[in-house]
């Protein structure tokens, strides 16, 4: 598969995704929208693994795995949905996306790169623009916790991400994902007690939102994300993302009829140009 088109695939899957936690919200708690979402995902996954036997991981591999899965599915996605309860869809995503900031932090920690004075910069343009947008979604002079909220989400996918590139030299995108998919869904299962209930109340508009988000955003988009990270350095992957938040304006209008504040959209605008610095002008070797 071509990177370019897995990337573009993955942006546009991920964009749609903030609109599609909104829709689920509607219906369901963030720990049930949480818990179906990725059963679903891993139901998918383990029949498609059986139709094509796939390898499991080495044991001395199983640590990291369930660790990735812990960051990139169960810290990530509760945090997601908690903080898309009071933050709408596109600035959720705009929020979400300083994890490119994040990444290329701890790219520049583990990985050995190294960031320019540019590239600090950015950091707190990006910051800035995340706290304007806080500001933005209270409509007034407090920070709103669900934004603090997404940011955690943030960092924990950064941590994903770079957890992730190394396994890419050993396993196939499938097997990675599949496997931290299933370690990340298992601390999920105690939102349980209470699903089928849920499912029965819950409109069908959000039932199906949910499947949407199994489907296509998780077991999908996890997968072409790691095919990214098999070809492209995890801190170049990242910058693409930025992508997301101008995706998902218009499909949240779309969806749902939502549109961020004008001091969001300010804030949006910083983070994402803070992003841009740092993932343009911020790291050595770049002119």
């Amino acid at each position: 598969m071509n990177p370019h088109f897995s990337l573009g695939l993955t942006v546009l899957l991920w964009a749609s995704a903030f609109a599609g936690v909104r829709a689920g919200l509607q219906g369901y708690g963030p720990g049930h929208l949480t818990v179906l979402r990725f059963l679903v995902a891993s139901i998918a996954l383990a029949g498609y693994a059986g139709v094509v036997r796939l390898r499991l991981p080495r044991l001395r591999d199983l640590p990291p795995l369930v660790l990735a899965g812990l960051l990139g599915i169960t810290t990530y996605h509760i945090a997601l949905n908690v903080g898309e309860t009071t933050v709408t869809a596109g600035s959720a995503a705009l929020l979400v996306n300083t994890a490119p900031v994040f990444t290329a932090l701890l790219a520049t920690a583990f990985l050995g790169e190294r960031l320019r004075v540019a590239g600090w910069v950015g950091i707190g343009v990006s910051f800035l623009g995340a706290a304007i947008i806080g500001v933005g979604e209270r409509r007034g002079l407090s920070f709103e916790p669900g934004a603090l909220l997404l940011l955690g989400a943030a960092f924990a996918f950064s941590l994903y991400a770079i957890l992730q590139r190394p396994f890419m030299q050993r396993y196939t995108p499938l097997q990675f994902t599949a496997c931290a998919m299933w370690a990340g869904t298992v601390p999920l299962l105690v939102f349980l007690p209470g699903l089928l209930e849920a499912v029965r109340s819950a409109p069908a508009s959000s039932t199906l939102a949910a499947l949407y988000l199994g489907l296509f955003p998780s077991a999908v988009a996890y997968i072409t994300w790691a095919h990214v990270l098999s070809r492209v350095p995890a801190s170049t992957a990242a910058s693409f993302l930025y992508l997301v938040s101008p995706l998902t304006i218009p499909i949240s209008w779309l969806w749902l009829g939502e549109t961020p504040s004008g001091l969001s959209l300010l804030g949006g605008a910083l983070t994402l140009l803070g992003v841009v610095i740092v993932n343009t002008r911020g790291r050595e070797g770049q002119r």
